[in-house]
């Protein structure tokens, strides 16, 4: 909001809710400065008792602090306390306490209040430095630009740098023609088709383009596409594409057929053995769920691959909360299950009479005994064996919670993680800080993980008269 001046030595002012939201925080300003106000330290000992997440969160940053401090002396913690860096210069870490700080008037007394004093402060005690504000406070942020202090959102952790971008995990490419002979050409690469049991394999050699990554869609069209391939290899001089099972017409999954290119991509990394962890991403009504539950009940309960189906969301509110649900766990979870039932409602409809089994006794007992649906909280030291699990909402978690919830797969699992940026309805989360956003940042370069950006399909006239609304 405030121009920062260029200066050598920087002195970045961190706000409590920056150590709350990264509790690394601290090592990731390079080779600057990082000052912590005394205010932090006293909001950071009022949060630290509870089991909360916010609680575990400041306790963390407190071992963190203790540690920096435990072996230095006092003439050192006068001076900036090193922080140390893997790779690069280190920084230094200051505890800033103020004896005879004086309130900024008209401003009434409040921790926010006092860390902009105690920043404006420094500010005028350090004019050899650039003193920056870093909080993720929005009221805050205004607040210092008007009294014209330095200040900054905190960004470090964001996954993307545009808001509205998530990598589609798709190349298109409209000239490519028919087997992918125009898009050679284009590409200026060396072409070697080998097949492998029952596979076709294009082995490229040239100058590939740098946005191509493990696991990705190469394509002629978003329908009606005549080449398609998945990118198993990928390097600066070669590549190896894997041509696509075509799921529009007579192969299906589960009785489930693809409309357009990114949808038989789906089918295709659902079905994948070599793939373990799948990220569906897209707005409602794309078939994220749908194509999901029809994979899972194709290896569940037809080609046995799995022994059992797990499904998971988050249970957060686009509203307010309807209070206590009384029940067993699935009972309570059965309120965030809607996409599910309806989702099952469907697939097991018969086409002729528009009927569907799902209601049928025997049907609920089958796949009762090997569909579970269990709430994320109770996931906490699980390892699944021989589980296909889905994560639904997967956008509603934090980095640590998705974390968390990966780390359950063992032997034999398949994780697919389901969501849409653009419907969050975490507060605290956004489109560039969400879990969802975080594991395909994170694994986007795992030959064992996909990730596709679903468009719209066949969307009702409500919905997208709705969209256009907002």
């Amino acid at each position: 909001m405030v121009r920062i001046d260029k200066k050598a030595t920087r002195l970045y002012v961190l706000d409590t809710n920056v150590l709350i939201h990264d509790p690394a925080a601290l090592y990731q300003f390079d080779e600057h400065e990082v000052v912590i106000p005394m205010t932090v330290l006293e909001e950071l000992d009022k949060h630290k008792n509870g089991i909360r997440e916010i609680a575990r969160t400041a306790r963390q940053v407190s071992r963190t602090l203790s540690d920096l401090t435990a072996s230095v002396e006092i003439d050192q913690i006068r001076d900036g306390i090193p922080i140390p860096r893997l790779i690069g210069p280190e920084g230094r870490l200051r505890l800033l306490c103020y004896t005879d700080l004086k309130p900024l008037d008209p401003l009434e007394e409040s921790p926010d209040n006092r860390i902009l004093a105690e920043a404006c402060r420094l500010r005028d005690e350090r004019p050899d430095a650039s003193v920056i504000l870093v909080t993720k406070d929005i009221n805050l942020r205004v607040k210092a630009a008007a009294l014209g202090v330095p200040v900054e959102d905190y960004l470090t952790d964001r996954a993307f740098d545009d808001s509205d971008a998530m990598i589609d995990g798709a190349r298109i490419y409209p000239d490519a023609g028919h087997d992918g002979s125009g898009l050679w050409d284009n590409l200026s690469v060396d072409v070697k088709v080998e097949r492998h049991d029952h596979r076709v394999v294009y082995r490229l050699a040239g100058d590939i383009p740098r946005e191509w990554h493990l696991g990705m869609l190469v394509s002629d069209s978003d329908n009606g596409a005549s080449f398609e391939a998945i990118v198993r290899e990928a390097g600066p001089k070669h590549a190896h594409l894997e041509l696509l099972t075509n799921y529009r017409h007579g192969t299906s999954v589960w009785g489930v057929h693809a409309h357009d290119s990114r949808q038989n991509f789906t089918l295709n990394l659902l079905m994948d053995d070599d793939i373990d962890l799948v990220t569906i991403a897209g707005s409602a009504g794309t078939g994220k769920t749908y194509m999901t539950l029809a994979a899972a009940f194709q290896q569940t309960l037809d080609v046995k691959r799995f022994e059992r189906i797990v499904f998971t969301r988050a249970p957060i509110s686009m509203s307010e909360d309807i209070g206590f649900l009384p029940g067993t766990e699935e009972e309570k979870m059965s309120p965030w299950m809607g996409a599910f039932h309806d989702n099952m409602d469907n697939l097991l409809r018969d086409e002729h009479d528009g009927s569907s089994t799902w209601n049928q006794d025997a049907t609920r007992q089958l796949l009762g005994s090997r569909v579970q649906i269990r709430a994320p909280g109770f996931m906490r030291g699980r390892t699944l064996n021989d589980t296909f699990l889905i994560i639904d909402e997967a956008q509603n978690f934090t980095p640590k919670q998705l974390k968390s919830l990966i780390t359950r797969a063992g032997r034999n699992t398949k994780i697919v993680c389901l969501g849409n940026v653009g419907q969050i309805d975490t507060p605290y989360l956004t489109a560039n800080t969400c879990g969802m956003a975080a594991v395909v940042q994170h694994f986007c370069d795992w030959p064992h993980a996909g990730h596709v950006t679903l468009k719209s399909v066949e969307r009702s006239r409500l919905a997208l008269a709705g969209e256009e609304l907002l």
